[in-house]
């Protein structure tokens, strides 16, 4: 099935040599899964103040990217450098999931039109990634199948925030996207508990 997650080896390949340099300043996978954390709440502020602030918009595409970068690095930090640990887990799930719900509730502030689409988004996202930790659950096998994974639905804010910064309205067509969205959610967590259950 489509999705971003698909293209993260190859981003991790050019993360290696950034990956190295924090593995040499004794940088550790826990400090940059709370630095995302921390850099999420940040973005999340940035939006919700882009209606007075139309530059902070730009914090979407770029600090989301960087995100990306960060969630990819603690991962392989974890992994080649022998620092998994329980609470480096929990740190990057409840994480993850925390830093979504800020990020996307400033939606709420510049479409209330579609309120409630997007209150089923977020809460159909924090669905997605339980269903995404079942599979760990009943085969030891996070699941990350898409469409609408954790990776779609940060490049698709990041290009709201492009469209937002140029003036692109999408209040007409906003409960169509959101509808179109949850139902993409839908299937996704559909396809982690079937691609769970069979592996388990």
């Amino acid at each position: 099935m489509i999705s971003v997650y698909k293209l993260k080896p190859k981003f991790q390949q050019l993360l290696m040599p950034i990956l190295n340099f924090l593995h040499r300043k004794k940088v550790t996978a826990n400090q940059i899964t709370i630095g995302s954390i921390v850099l999420s709440l940040i973005i999340a502020l940035l939006f919700w103040y882009a209606d007075r602030f139309p530059i902070f918009f730009l914090a979407l595409p770029i600090g989301l990217l960087l995100r990306m970068a960060l969630n990819a690095l603690d991962g392989m930090m974890a992994r080649l450098f022998n620092q998994t640990s329980k609470t480096g887990e929990v740190l990057n799930e409840v994480g993850d999931i925390v830093s979504d719900v800020v990020l996307f509730f400033p939606l709420l502030k510049f479409h209330p039109e579609s309120i409630y689409l997007i209150v089923a988004f977020i809460v159909l996202s924090v669905v997605n990634e339980f269903c995404g930790l079942i599979g760990k659950v009943i085969a030891n096998d996070r699941r990350y199948d898409g469409p609408m994974g954790k990776s779609d639905r940060a490049l698709l804010l990041g290009v709201y925030g492009i469209l937002a910064l140029l003036h692109i309205s999408m209040v007409t067509v906003s409960g169509y996207i959101f509808g179109v969205l949850c139902l993409l959610l839908l299937l996704s967590s559909v396809t982690r508990l079937r691609k769970a259950l069979a592996h388990g």
